[in-house]
């Protein structure tokens, strides 16, 4: 076009970047008169045929929206160039404003652009970070520690001694008929109705009443129904039930056989132990892995060393603070507790978390470590669960919402890049114990 921006560097310091930008009157006049030219042919207007309205009346008419135009194209024209010439990366959205605030049309523009860079990660050599895995198999007494809690789970109730009073877990069978007003109503009367006693399955203040009774024995309970009860010609209202008790029976474990395996879907129980124990051993790997990331991160964090953006510490200790506070308020649920101030311990923290983040994003970014759209996807899906019944509408949220994009990409991201720095660092493996295992894990809970 024949006119060029003023670029000048006024603050280099570290990370810290400022530039001026100078649009001349001449560039954004140019600029105005190149829109109206190409939507001269287009525009109609009273007295004239289309495409031949004249460039003053066109100018008069649409001039001053399109300076606005104008202006903006040119600063972020400027801004690209910047950033595409001198291959920086600012660490958040560069703050620009206008430094002639007197500013008018036929004027230079003067814009001054801040912002802090991204910092330059020093090449780091994978085959030299060492990295202990921890690895747990599953024992014979741990499986059939978990084969005797899914026997639990089955259990069922054999009878007890006549005689026997029904203890609270006990499955008490009877017959019942309700009255409120010395009247029976619908739906408060069965027979042979099988009760476990503790399980909370009628009103309040029932099974207590019949923590006690025997098989043959006959009682009355009396009860109210609780105010907010569901049919309203009950709720708070006092009740007799009168109670026929024909049998008392204890829970036993189901017995550690082919039978208890099929009730769990597997052929028998050599089957199930087979599962049990692939189960259990996906568990300690999950968290060996855990440790094994911990301390990949350590060896990490202090191999490199490189300035930070100071508004991304600050940024992230400001968070750190913000989550902790509602972790130790967890009844404060608003955000309108006031500025959290950030202790020296968030900010060492945010220090750390955001070295490994700059410098886990450069090695991911050099090995070309992408999030495929599947593995989106199953993110989406396992975290729609928790909210069943819902799960369309979550992701139609989480469809139009880049951050909450943002938060679900980032720790698939991050595996998938552990991933790649495992594959290329010596790897030793060790053998623990589930007991080991767990103290590695409690360590790790201690040190968050």
């Amino acid at each position: 076009m024949g006119y060029c921006m003023q670029v000048t560097e006024t603050l280099n310091e570290g990370l810290k970047r400022g530039y001026a930008i100078t649009v001349t009157a001449a560039e954004l006049d140019a600029k105005v008169v190149e829109k109206l030219s190409e939507a001269q042919p287009d525009i109609e207007m009273k007295g004239f045929r289309k495409g031949k309205v004249p460039m003053p009346l066109l100018r008069k008419q649409y001039g001053q929206r399109l300076l606005g135009e104008a202006m903006q194209e040119s600063i972020d024209g400027a801004m690209s160039e910047h950033f595409e010439t001198t291959g920086e990366r600012p660490a958040m959205q560069p703050e620009v404003k206008m430094s002639n605030d007197d500013w008018k049309e036929g004027d230079d523009v003067k814009v001054e652009m801040s912002y802090e860079a991204l910092p330059t990660i020093p090449e780091l050599d994978l085959s030299v970070v060492s990295v202990e895995k921890l690895v747990a198999k599953a024992d014979d007494a741990s499986v059939d520690e978990a084969l005797a809690n899914l026997a639990e789970t089955a259990q069922d109730f054999a009878d007890r001694e006549e005689g026997a009073k029904a203890e609270d877990g006990d499955q008490v069978t009877f017959d019942f008929l309700g009255k409120v007003d010395g009247e029976a109503f619908d739906g408060g009367s069965a027979e042979d109705y099988p009760l476990v006693l503790g399980s909370g399955s009628f009103i309040p203040g029932f099974e207590e009443q019949l923590v006690g009774v025997t098989a043959g024995e006959e009682k009355a309970v009396d009860v109210s129904f609780p105010e907010e009860y569901g049919a309203p010609n009950l709720a708070g209202k006092a009740a007799t039930f009168d109670c026929k008790i024909k049998a008392v029976k204890k829970p036993v474990a189901a017995e550690i056989d082919d039978e208890l395996a099929k009730k769990f879907g597997a052929e028998d129980i050599a089957a199930l132990k087979s599962q049990i124990s692939e189960r259990l051993e996906a568990e300690y790997a999950g968290a060996a892995r855990q440790v094994m990331k911990r301390s990949l991160l350590d060896s990490l964090d202090g191999l490199v060393s490189f300035d930070l953006p100071p508004s991304l510490v600050e940024a992230e200790a400001k968070q750190i603070a913000h989550q902790l506070y509602h972790e130790e308020h967890p009844d404060d649920h608003g955000h309108d507790h006031g500025e959290v101030e950030p202790s020296d311990e968030h900010k060492s923290l945010a220090v750390r978390r955001v070295r490994l983040g700059l410098l886990l994003a450069e090695l991911g970014q050099q090995a070309k470590v992408e999030v495929s759209d599947a593995e989106m996807t199953q993110a989406i899906m396992s975290q729609a669960r928790q909210y069943p019944g819902q799960e369309r509408q979550f992701f139609d949220f989480v469809r139009q919402n880049q951050q909450m994009q943002q938060q679900l990409r980032a720790p698939i991201f991050e595996d998938k890049v552990i991933d790649h720095i495992v594959a290329q660092a010596q790897v030793t493996e060790k053998e623990v114990s589930k007991e080991e295992l767990q103290k590695a894990v409690e360590a790790l809970e201690d040190e968050a």
